[in-house]
Parts: structure tokens; C-alpha cells; sequence
């Protein structure tokens, strides 16, 4: 795990999926199996801006505000990147992105919010799997930047 080569102290929560998901929030699945608020559990989103693949992390009661996205990089222009290509690029299914330990280190911005948080909590790189850090460790781990990209 990513985390812990670096030496960083975090603690896995494993929860039960359902089977059923269809492809809904697995983020708010995962905040309600592990029994926190939805805005400390953040979800793993892949972006291209100006034809450049960038992680968006967001709370998971929030939407990633794609123009914001773009301009916490310098870009003009930002869209949702396909599903199986975010997968591709990343090594992770949907639902399980981690925005640590992806096979090619990708430019990442994390919600302005994850400061006011004393832990955050982020997939571990698979479904059914949270890991709980300090917020100052993911966005050392990351090489993100902060930037308020959550609405909602």
C-alpha cells in the first residue's frame, strides 16, 4: 500500500458491498457501511482538462465542479473522463479509485474542505475497502494542490 511504504500512519476500514450498486454512489455506500459523515469520505474522480488526465477528490456529498477543476490547474476546459479509461489509466475499477498508489502518477486537486477535517477518508483501491488518514498526509502523498472544487 502506498501509505504505508511512505510511512504513514492510516487505518483500513473493510465493509460489506452490495452486490446491487448498478453503478450509484459507492462514496455514500461507503460512508453509511462505515458509520461516518458523508463529507469526511472522499471519492476519487478522473477528469481530463485541456486533454490531460486530473484527479478530482471531493466529499462525497459533493459534486466535482468541473470549471474549477480546470482552473485549480491552469486549464480552460475540463470533462468527465470515460469510465473504462479512468480505469485504465488508474489500475482501479470503478468504485474503488484511489487517488494513492495509481499505476502512473496523475496531476491531483483536492477539495479546499479536506483542511477543516481532523481524518479524511479515501478508497484503498478497491471496493469495500476505506482508508482513514490525515488530511495533510493525503495531500502530501498526492502532490495535490487544494482547491474548492466541491459543490453541493
Amino acid at each position: 500500500m502506498a501509505a504505508g511504504r511512505a510511512g504513514t500512519a492510516y487505518t483500513l476500514h473493510p465493509y460489506e458491498v452490495d452486490g446491487g450498486s448498478g453503478g450509484h454512489s459507492y462514496g455514500a455506500d461507503a460512508a453509511d457501511a462505515i458509520g461516518v459523515p458523508h463529507e469526511h469520505v472522499f471519492k476519487t474522480l478522473i477528469a481530463e482538462v485541456d486533454g490531460v488526465f486530473t484527479v478530482g477528490v471531493v466529499p462525497v456529498s459533493a459534486s466535482l465542479d468541473l470549471k474549477a477543476l480546470a482552473a485549480a490547474v491552469g486549464g480552460k476546459r475540463a470533462a468527465m473522463a470515460d469510465p473504462a479509461r479512468a480505469e485504465r489509466i488508474t489500475g482501479y475499477v470503478r468504485g474503488g479509485i484511489s487517488p494513492l498508489g495509481q499505476r502512473k502518477r496523475l496531476r491531483t486537486v483536492i477539495d479546499s474542505s479536506v483542511r477543516d477535517l481532523p481524518r479524511v477518508y479515501v478508497s484503498a483501491g478497491r471496493r469495500g475497502l476505506q482508508m482513514e488518514l490525515r488530511p495533510s498526509d493525503l495531500i502530501s502523498l498526492t502532490e495535490a494542490v487544494t482547491a474548492p472544487i466541491g459543490v453541493g
